[in-house]
């Protein structure tokens, strides 16, 4: 299972990678023949996309089932990002772009929610970091295919790019099957009037891990009783969020946005620093994305336990902090050239490695302190807000900065990265949830609880 959920981060990383490491060639091709703004207007078309995507799947998601929707929005990727791969001019690689991303933004509501409703309460962080963190296995895949796809002496590049788009709608066809192997969610199926379903694929699981009849209840928590429900209304959705939560939901939408601007402004627009600042040709960016997704990699496998251990507050508040920090003083040296390419990669090895928890533990926020039958729409939501406010705007900001050529320009933008961050960390510090090791229902009530 943690597999089949995995692969979907593997995806997203490796589009995020092609596009950023195919910007020189974007902008060399023929066809194309991209600026720096407009390759980040497609990044930003992407991220648009997936916040369209997010909303509606996400609201899908919760009305009809987590399984369902697995399928639904594989297929749009599948579909989209081969059509990139046919682009003519910069409008149609942008609508492709954004129509990849609604799949993807699709994708996260679904996983997530999945995640927090069949993986053990004293597991769930540390599982949650390391399957959002296997973004970085796809963005080493797409930047070791960038190595090859985009070498003359291999393939004219020409053509190269069109193939490293072909590679994520391949990929996305294996993970089509896999996903027959994921159940329904419980949760989700007692909600909806199904108990029996439910009870039936919790007993397959304890027949499969060796558990089958065991009692596993937990002694310290009363039975609940909960009114099922086709559907959860738009209104008391809102209300949820934003009267009988409204703290949660600053905390939300506070480490959404944050790592949304931190990460996407300077992800999609990596390639241009080194080729455009450190003259790095094109075809050899893949090898400097490489040990950088290396320590995005790493970083929510080693700090992962550790938001079990050590809590979500102290943990979240620190891994924010940290990288607006390191950022912070990279930028200072970035600006008055006292870096080369390897020490940049070395300095966002670094940063990343904790920024890579960072994040991922902002997915881990949003899906498991809001009630059970909103849960997808809440991924979706604060993923769309912050994505929206952080994401779509950075990269095309960066992108617009890296065209004057001036660093100190650059390293404002790294400034401001770096700002949103540490408020971001010291806002967790302050009204963060304790959830670490406790069951989703303590954490927060479901909406349809009979006293």
């Amino acid at each position: 299972m943690v597999v089949a959920l995995g692969i979907t981060w593997i995806l997203d990383g490796l589009e995020v990678t092609l596009a950023g490491a195919l910007s020189g060639t974007l902008k060399e091709s023929s066809t194309l023949g991209l600026s720096n703004s407009e390759i980040g207007g497609a990044g930003s078309a992407y991220l648009g996309g997936a916040v369209l995507g997010a909303l509606y799947f996400g609201w899908l998601t919760d009305r009809l089932g987590r399984k369902r929707l697995f399928f639904v929005t594989i297929a749009v990727y599948v579909t989209a990002t081969a059509a990139t791969a046919l682009a003519w001019d910069f409008w149609s690689f942008a609508l492709f772009r954004l129509l990849t991303g609604a799949g993807i933004g699709g994708e996260y509501a679904a996983i997530n929610s999945t995640i927090q409703e069949l993986i053990p309460a004293r597991m769930r962080g540390w599982t949650d970091l390391a399957i959002n963190g296997s973004f970085w296995i796809g963005a080493a895949m797409g930047a070791a295919g960038s190595i090859v796809l985009l070498d003359p002496a291999i393939i004219d590049p020409a053509i190269g790019w069109r193939l490293a788009f072909l590679i994520g709608a391949a990929l996305g066809m294996v993970i089509f099957f896999m996903r027959l192997w994921i159940p329904e969610s419980p949760r989700w199926l007692m909600t909806h009037g199904d108990p029996r379903r439910a009870e039936a694929i919790v007993t397959q699981i304890e027949q499969q891990s060796g558990f089958q009849g065991r009692d596993l209840a937990p002694r310290d928590l009363p039975r609940v009783k909960l009114r099922t429900r086709t559907h959860t209304p738009l209104i008391e959705v809102g209300r949820t969020l934003f009267r009988t939560y409204p703290r949660r939901t600053f905390v939300g939408l506070s480490l959404m946005a944050a790592q949304a601007f931190f990460y996407n402004a300077i992800f999609f627009t990596y390639a241009l620093i080194l080729t455009d600042f450190y003259g790095v040709p094109s075809g050899r960016v893949g090898w400097y994305i490489l040990p950088f997704a290396a320590g995005n990699f790493l970083g929510p496998l080693a700090l992962g336990r550790l938001f079990d251990t050590l809590g979500r507050r102290f943990m979240i508040g620190t891994t924010y902090a940290a990288s607006g920090i390191l950022l912070a003083g990279t930028g200072y040296l970035f600006s008055n050239g006292l870096m080369s390419a390897e020490t940049q990669t070395i300095a966002w090895m670094i940063i990343f490695f904790f920024a890579s928890a960072a994040a991922s533990s902002a997915y881990l926020t949003a899906s498991e302190t809001f009630p059970l039958e909103i849960r997808a729409l809440a991924i979706a939501f604060f993923y769309a807000i912050g994505t929206g406010v952080g994401g779509v705007a950075g990269p095309w900001l960066f992108g617009a900065l890296i065209d004057t050529g001036s660093r100190s320009s650059v390293a404002a933008g790294y400034l401001l990265g770096s700002l949103l961050m540490i408020a971001a960390g010291l806002i967790e510090w302050r009204w963060g949830i304790a959830a670490e090791r406790k069951p989703l229902e303590s954490v927060c009530q479901p909406l349809g609880l009979i006293a």
